[in-house]
């Protein structure tokens, strides 16, 4: 449950009835005192709550802290964030030994007897979050968890507490009912999948060529505990976890055929992807192995497995995700060395995930034309080992020379395509002038008011979601409930008011994307909102970040600053937390006040100075007023750092579905806005070269003119000189 609660979002605390609570379950002495410790700890936070003195204080109000399990998609940075000083001085004051690792502080584990304990330093603090992980009891926890039970094992004068003090709190009827359907599903599913050893020699070779791994020997697919659910055809890859190693969820991978040369590979979870916490390979690794290798895919992983003997494992979500509830284990190891894949977005994966990993001990695979991903390594007949050797530490100096960089450029020129970043798929137009969406960058976004920023930068970044990029939603106008609905119509492409009984199908769907939402409305400041997304940053691998809008981060404390002072050092901020994480930012910044009649340009931007030098990409949402229609909306990208290219195209509203769409073939497309004397309407289109009815008109009567002299010069006689008499 904790671990839920950490990748889920923060807790809230309730005000319930003690006595309801107890009547649920029965507290052990040392379990009463913990939760008394923990509310005690908690109220001195709020505000709102008078600071109490004692547990009879505490009985008399009937108050007790209660975790309310939020929806995955909030973030909310901890009331009191915790630093590594602070968890080593506390550390410190207790006594308490410890060991400085690459990502987490290991401790004796104080959840075992010291007579069985031993100089065993199986508790794992994580550095940047205070969570706890105990390896031998697998019991997990916060760090305000931890410090309440060593304040109880101090009064208590205790050597260790019983595993059982941090029971989870009773889950709901929805909840358990929901847990016991997945084991059900797992137990099934896997009851039910045979060993692909035991296929018919002609059945498992047909498996082996649609999965393309026939270079994968029987021994390796035995060995991972791999096998076939026949009714599907599908792959299956076992999790296994606990003291117990019992089977605890599985994945399956499924091949579909889209024509006679291209298949896709589909992967799916039991539990869902976000109760998904597996190290594909983990049972495999011996304590006394010092060296792994880690993959984005199952099958990479038994690649490197066979083609090299050294212990692999597989990210439970591929290279999009590497969760901190999976670091402790991979502690032990003093050399990690990340192959991904052997595209650009894999390797900039890789020099992410290494920060989290300590720089020190990564080493990264390198893609490119010589080093794919391991499975097609494999089948190629490259020599893995050879490669693993060749890749480079993930640590690097503040000063590089161009022989350093000379891979990185060559790997650039040639995955083109790929470095341009995620193409959108319900903005072709966009794709075609950007090329892409790209990590690192800062995309300022304004239009004017009412014009539908907020719904228009929603689909936009629904498309990417979709897509796979982990997206975190700062929206201070409007609540979050809101926006969910507007993005939810946008998924659903539907009102679903008018279709209830799809909600459930819907929202289940829209659920399982990598989507994240702040808990913050109105004004706020500046630091609080940079915490809480360098947090989600490491929680949940934050690709991509909205902030709508910047006014609502220059807070009433600035009134005595200038503005613009406040709002260059805002955008600078954003600039550099882009950058240093590898995110995308997209700030939505309101335009200055123009009339009515005027489009929007670069310089309408509010404080525009500053927000267009630090951006690198800048979009205006234009909106042409009408009096007998809706107004005309277009998008223009009027920079474009990556290559340069700007331009507009033209977008239309379906209210229905509260999405926006470029215009079929055949209507007008525009291009270039030009305002020219006397000639403010005139529209350059790029395929025909058309102007507006207007301009036609003219020229229709310029060519009738002419038409008309040409045949009067040819009815009248005309003398020596060339001129009619």
């Amino acid at each position: 449950m904790w671990r839920g609660l950490l990748l889920k979002g923060t807790t809230c605390l309730q005000q319930v009835s003690a006595q309801s609570l107890l009547r649920q379950r029965h507290f052990s002495s040392q379990c009463f005192r913990l939760l008394t410790c923990r509310f005690l700890h908690k109220l001195r936070e709020i505000p709102c709550i008078p600071k109490l003195k004692g547990t009879d204080h505490f009985l008399s109000h009937n108050l007790i802290r209660n975790y309310k399990k939020d929806a995955k998609s909030t973030v909310e940075f901890p009331l009191s964030p915790i630093t590594v000083t602070d968890i080593k001085q506390y550390l410190r004051s207790k006594d308490i030994p410890f060991h400085d690792g690459y990502s987490c502080l290991h401790i004796p584990s104080i959840f075992i007897n010291p007579s069985t304990r031993k100089d065993s330093f199986s508790l794992f603090i994580d550095k940047t979050t205070g969570q706890f992980l105990c390896k031998d009891t697998l019991v997990e926890g916060s760090w305000e968890d931890l410090q309440d039970c060593l304040e109880v094992m101090q009064k208590d004068e205790e050597d260790s507490l019983s595993p059982r003090v941090l029971l989870g709190y009773p889950e709901s009827l929805e909840e358990q009912e929901e847990r016991e359907r997945e084991l059900r599903e797992v137990q099934g599913i896997w009851s039910s999948s045979v060993p692909l050893t035991d296929l018919q020699d002609e059945e498992a070779q047909l498996i082996k060529t649609m999965y393309q791994i026939t270079k994968i020997s029987n021994a390796t697919l035995k060995k991972f505990g791999v096998r076939l659910f026949k009714p599907t055809k599908c792959l299956v890859f076992p999790w296994f976890g606990g003291p117990d190693s019992s089977l605890k969820g599985i994945k399956l991978l499924s091949a579909q055929r889209i024509d006679a040369e291209k298949v896709t590979y589909n992967e799916a979870t039991v539990p869902k992807s976000s109760s998904y916490f597996n190290l594909f390979g983990l049972p495999l690794v011996s304590r006394m192995d010092s060296e792994v290798v880690v993959t984005g895919s199952e099958l990479d992983a038994l690649a490197v497995s066979q083609g090299t003997g050294l212990p692999s494992v597989a990210l439970p979500r591929g290279v999009n995700c590497l969760p901190p509830a999976l670091l402790p284990y991979l502690e032990q190891f003093k050399r990690v060395t990340l192959w991904l894949g052997g595209d650009i977005r894999s390797w900039e994966a890789s020099k992410i995930f290494s920060r989290k990993l300590g720089l020190r001990r990564c080493t990264l695979v390198r893609p490119g034309e010589f080093h794919p991903c391991p499975l097609e390594a494999l089948s190629q007949g490259k020599n893995l080992s050879r490669i693993l050797k060749a890749s480079i530490p993930a640590a690097h100096k503040s000063i590089v020379s161009f022989k350093q960089l000379r891979e990185d450029v060559y790997g650039e020129l040639m995955n083109t395509d790929q470095v341009a970043g995620v193409k959108w798929t319900r903005f072709p137009e966009l794709t075609r002038i950007l090329k892409g969406h790209r990590k690192g960058e800062l995309t300022v976004f304004t239009g004017p008011t009412g014009s539908g920023k907020t719904t228009f930068i929603s689909e936009l970044a629904l498309d990417l979601c979709m897509q796979g990029v982990n997206t975190l939603w700062g929206s201070f106008e409007i609540n979050n409930v809101r926006l969910a609905k507007i993005m939810l119509t946008q998924f659903a492409m539907q009102r679903l008011e008018e279709n209830l009984e799809q909600y459930d199908f819907w929202a289940d769907k829209f659920e399982e994307l990598p989507l994240y939402f702040m808990t913050f409305h109105g004004q706020q400041n500046i630091k609080t909102v940079l915490d809480t997304m360098q947090h989600a940053v490491y929680l949940y691998d934050i690709n991509h970040v909205i902030i709508d809008n910047l006014q609502f981060m220059m807070g009433q404390e600035n009134l005595s600053l200038d503005k613009f002072a406040v709002q260059d050092h805002i955008i600078g901020v954003f600039r550099k937390f882009a950058t240093n994480n590898s995110c995308h930012v997209t700030l939505i910044i309101h335009p200055r006040k123009e009339e009515d009649d005027r489009e929007l340009q670069t310089a309408s931007i509010f404080g525009s100075a500053k927000a267009s030098q630090e951006a690198d990409n800048v979009l205006i949402l234009q909106e042409k007023k009408l009096v007998t229609c809706p107004g005309r909306r277009s998008l223009q990208v009027t920079k474009n750092r990556f290559d340069g290219d700007v331009g507009i195209f033209p977008l239309d509203f379906i209210k229905s579905s509260l999405t926006f769409s470029t215009p079929i073939k055949g209507k007008l497309k525009l291009r270039k806005v030009t305002a020219k004397p006397g000639n403010e309407e005139e529209v350059q289109e790029k395929g025909n070269n058309v102007t507006l009815k207007k301009d036609e008109g003219k020229k229709e009567k310029e060519k009738a003119t002419k038409t008309a002299k040409a045949s009067q010069a040819v009815k009248s006689p005309v003398n020596g000189s060339g001129k009619a008499k």
